[in-house]
């Protein structure tokens, strides 16, 4: 069983006793934490060139090149990246699926904090990513059953299925629209707590639909209404980083 069932950080309630009161097995890892961490990095930093350089590899988890590249060469031995001396790396089929899992085992996480336990979409991400790496697959696919097999996380991201298969929308950006247009926001492009704070402050939840009043030539800052809110100021930054669907011209 898991050594560490009770996962708390820093004061914050976590989770999780469910192992023992679901009567789940604990799985030995086959991979630590930090080759979890590695790949999950490699899947989204590779998302649309299908390749990654190194160097922005250990940019990204904040760590020293030849720290990068000794794990590099260790995911190799295991079939899970391709990986050759001096040019990008790849995941590999098998490394693709892994990494999916992962994801899932983290978005299902946080679905489960929001959804059941209450918590707010910014307070989850840190808890996910212990979580994530319980090696229990039936442990997430309850946790997955008791949500009503959710498609998405609470930020909008697909969550990848028990096959590791990940169905991706073709949300635009919401500066992508113009004035008079009405979209529905879908996800966040970045879940960081400062914009999910902002977006609480805004009482702007994924879900609303918004009706686009008008838009700055200057600096592309766009007047919105939603819900009981009118002309509400979204910065081009913050329109940048909120997904959206639909495309309705309002006469």
């Amino acid at each position: 069983m898991c050594k560490d069932k009770k996962l708390y950080q820093s004061n914050k309630y976590l989770f999780f006793n469910m192992l023992d009161d679901a009567n789940i097995a604990y799985i030995q890892p086959m991979m630590s934490g930090t080759e979890e961490n590695y790949l999950k990095a490699l899947f989204h930093l590779s998302h649309s060139k299908g390749e990654v350089n190194i160097s922005d590899l250990s940019k990204h988890l904040q760590v020293k090149l030849p720290t990068a590249n000794s794990m590099m060469k260790r995911l190799s031995d295991k079939k899970l990246v391709i990986h050759e001396s001096y040019k990008p790396v790849k995941l590999s089929e098998k490394g693709k699926k892994e990494a999916a899992l992962i994801i899932r085992k983290h978005r299902l996480t946080e679905m489960y904090l929001v959804e059941i336990m209450g918590l707010g979409w910014e307070e989850v991400h840190e808890i996910a990513e212990q979580i994530e790496h319980i090696q229990s697959p039936a442990f997430f696919d309850k946790m997955d059953e008791l949500l009503g097999y959710p498609n998405v996380d609470p930020h909008g991201s697909p969550i990848p299925d028990h096959h590791g298969h990940v169905t991706i929308e073709n949300y635009q950006k919401l500066s992508d629209y113009k004035a008079g247009d009405q979209v529905q926001f879908m996800a966040v492009g970045d879940s960081s707590t400062d914009l999910l704070n902002y977006l609480n402050a805004k009482s702007l939840p994924l879900g609303t639909i918004l009706h686009i009043e008008s838009v700055e030539n200057f600096d592309g800052t766009m007047s919105v209404s939603y819900t009981d809110k009118k002309n509400e100021l979204l910065s081009s930054k913050v329109c940048d980083k909120l997904l959206v669907k639909g495309k309705v011209v309002i006469s």
